[in-house]
């Protein structure tokens, strides 16, 4: 089995922010798997298994705040019993264009608070992420900008990024972290998001 953990805030004020889109994509994988998210046992999260390309996948969304989620992963993969390369972290990204999406193999928290508070509870920067890009908030503090909302312009090319976060993670689940890597990212690289 394998774990997506969408990083998000909880609560109908945070729906839609820049610093949602980990439950964005977590969302739309629970979609395109015909499955609901239900509250899960003994952990501030909601989650659901579901089939990803073949490949079997607990789908979670944390129900704490993002600087505080890294408590819930790590229950989660105690008690799965799962090794670090059986975690995909999505998470939205300030250093990537709008639209843009990137798998990684490890890395540091780039001032991410959520990926944070995931490297401390899991004592490890050697876990995967799919990080989406938000774009660069310029003179707007980081904290600030990830709490807004896209812009109309911006809509189409997050909804696109959405829907490609949504086939890597099943290339991941599927090829393993090294071909999926290959896969995506070249794609990226390849057929970069247009504005509209």
């Amino acid at each position: 089995m394998h774990i997506v953990f969408g990083i998000g805030n909880p609560g109908p004020e945070y729906e839609g922010t820049r610093h949602n889109l980990g439950f964005e994509v977590v969302d739309a994988l629970a979609e395109a798997a015909g499955r609901r998210l239900q509250p899960m046992a003994s952990l501030p999260a909601v989650g659901q298994q579901a089939r990803v390309q073949g490949k079997s996948v607990l789908l979670v969304k944390p129900l704490t705040y993002v600087n505080l989620c890294g408590a819930v992963l790590q229950t989660l993969r105690k008690r799965e019993g799962l090794g670090l390369d059986r975690l995909l972290v999505v998470v939205d990204d300030i250093a990537l264009p709008v639209g843009r999406i990137r798998l990684r193999k490890q890395g540091r928290d780039g001032g991410h608070k959520g990926l944070r508070s995931l490297i401390q509870h899991l004592g490890s920067e050697d876990f995967c992420r799919l990080r989406v890009g938000v774009g660069d908030p310029g003179p707007l503090p980081a904290e600030r900008y990830v709490l807004q909302r896209f812009g109309e312009g911006d809509r189409p090319l997050i909804d696109e990024a959405v829907r490609a976060a949504v086939e890597a993670t099943g290339q991941w689940a599927r090829l393993g972290v090294d071909r999926a890597m290959n896969e995506v990212n070249r794609r990226e690289l390849d057929d970069p998001p247009e504005s509209p």
